[in-house]
């Protein structure tokens, strides 16, 4: 079960970090070309916070864990990021994107669920 966890941990972060990376350097219209069509009902502004968050909690869910320094964080970052999801899926949603609402948000929900509860379970 540790193994999964951090397979799954190690993904999110991934993903989030290129997310976050990308939502930090690119224009809204760079975004949106590029696929990140989510963006597209969102200000400039709230864009950059989102990816500082995004960056804030890959970063949370390996670290603390790994150091054993504030593991807490660990699925309190998860959880921030399934709310993430949650948000996402809303925006794709108004946008009538359902596929990427049910393949794409679903899962990464769903990741984000199962490490945050399996590792409060582990404290």
């Amino acid at each position: 079960m540790n193994m999964a966890l951090w397979i799954a941990q190690g993904l999110l972060a991934a993903a989030f970090l290129a997310s976050g990376y990308a939502k930090s350097t690119q224009t809204k219209e760079k975004m949106i070309a590029t696929g990140q069509t989510g963006v597209a009902p969102f200000s400039l502004p709230v864009i950059r916070v989102v990816a500082a968050l995004e960056l804030a909690a890959a970063v949370g869910l390996i670290l603390p864990w790994a150091t054993g320094i504030a593991p807490v964080l660990t699925p309190l970052a998860a959880v921030g990021l399934a709310m993430v999801m949650v948000g996402a899926a809303i925006s794709h949603w108004s946008l009538r994107e359902y596929k990427q609402v049910f393949a794409i948000n679903g899962v990464v929900l769903l990741g984000c669920l199962f490490v945050a509860v399996a590792r409060f379970a582990d404290l």
